[in-house]
């Protein structure tokens, strides 16, 4: 086995290793939230605790170590006289963090199994099949910015050593015409579906930093599954207190009023963007709404039921309520919901979200149902 073949192979298992640990451990990295700030723009960068690997490394020179000076069998090896330590010895092993990436797909795909998610079933008209270029093999013509370096070498080096001139002490290999590879394509036809998620966040008094960081970290892995479903996806964020406003993502997560809570204002502009931009015939319609339960009592969470029962809930792939527990909300509009539609409605997912440690099961309630 040659050394390009055994390096591929350990890279490989090294992957497999780092995704049984990611496996074991996924619901420590979804409630925590650390890849979030570790997010690059197709990569993510997951921190994972393993033992560095013994190796020689070159010491001072003429100062002593391996092969230099005299030495007897189980003469101790090292670099000037040993000094005392300060303090006790430790009884645990230190730890070594190594940080693995992991792209979108693979994250996703993981997500799936360890969370036993379905596929997503888009509904409706919404695939639109384009035309897109996929490199699937190698010729021996081609522009030079597809030139595939490194079947080209492998070219010249396969002809050097059957004529005689490759020589190992000198292993300059110079590719000529002949040795030259290039990556081919051809044209496939791809369904593409369209999506848009719609966050609705309650940032009124009662929600405080705490809850706002559960939902961004439920709202990161909610993008990452549904974008692996997904050609195309967009995503809108409503804010409200007794007004619903649109804002950007910052805004979304950082914004905290001090007024009362409105929950059917969300549910009017949600409304308003559905109608406006996203036709229910041309998307696949994900509005998830976050709030600690607590509403006017001048009558607004009938006026929600009526929303959602009359025009949202006929409309889109899945509408999703997660109740973030909250030391001053009072909790009671899940309850309505799940009084007025079940708990078990086709459409409508209800989630109680009691603090970071439940941030895996809502996720896996708000996506298992695979619509």
């Amino acid at each position: 086995m040659d050394t390009v073949s055994r390096i591929e192979r350990d890279n490989r298992r090294f992957k497999e290793i780092a995704r049984g640990h990611i496996n074991k451990h996924l619901r420590h990295y979804i409630s925590r939230g650390e890849l979030i700030g570790r997010r690059g723009r197709h990569l993510v960068s997951i921190p994972i605790p393993q033992i560095e690997i013994p190796q020689f490394r070159f010491g001072h020179r003429r100062r002593g170590g391996v092969g230099q000076g005299e030495g007897e069998p189980g003469t101790p090896i090292g670099v000037g006289e040993p000094q005392p330590g300060q303090g006790q010895a430790g009884d645990q092993p230190g730890e070594h963090i190594l940080e693995v990436e992991l792209t979108f797909e693979e994250l996703a795909q993981i997500m799936a199994e360890e969370l036993e998610l379905p596929r997503i079933q888009p509904k409706g008209k919404k695939n639109i099949v384009s035309e897109k270029e996929r490199y699937s093999g190698i010729r021996r013509v081609g522009p030079e910015s597809l030139r595939h370096f490194k079947r080209t070498y492998r070219e010249a080096l396969k002809r050097e050593i059957m004529s005689g001139t490759y020589n190992p002490s000198s292993p300059v290999v110079i590719p000529v015409r002949e040795d030259k590879r290039y990556r081919s394509w051809k044209e496939v036809r791809k369904p593409e579906s369209n999506a848009v998620i719609i966050y609705m966040m309650d940032v009124s008094g009662s929600m405080g930093d705490e809850q706002k960081e559960i939902v961004r970290i439920e709202a990161f892995w909610i993008d990452t599954w549904l974008r692996s479903q997904y050609e195309n996806i967009e995503t809108r964020y409503i804010i409200h207190d007794a007004v619903a406003r649109e804002v950007d993502r910052h805004t979304f997560f950082h914004t905290r009023e001090s007024g009362g809570t409105m929950i059917s204002s969300a549910y009017e502009l949600c409304l308003k963007l559905i109608h406006e931009h996203y036709a229910p015939d041309e998307w696949n319609i994900y509005p998830f709404h976050f709030s600690d339960g607590d509403n006017w009592g001048g009558g607004d969470t009938q006026k929600c039921i009526a929303i959602l029962e009359e025009e949202l809930l006929p409309v889109v792939n899945l509408f999703c309520y997660g109740q973030v527990e909250s030391y001053y909300g009072s909790g009671e509009f899940i309850r309505d919901l799940r009084d007025h539609f079940g708990s078990d409605h086709e459409v409508l997912v209800l989630s109680e979200i009691e603090g970071r440690d439940a941030i895996y099961d809502s996720i896996k309630t708000f996506l298992g149902k695979g619509r």
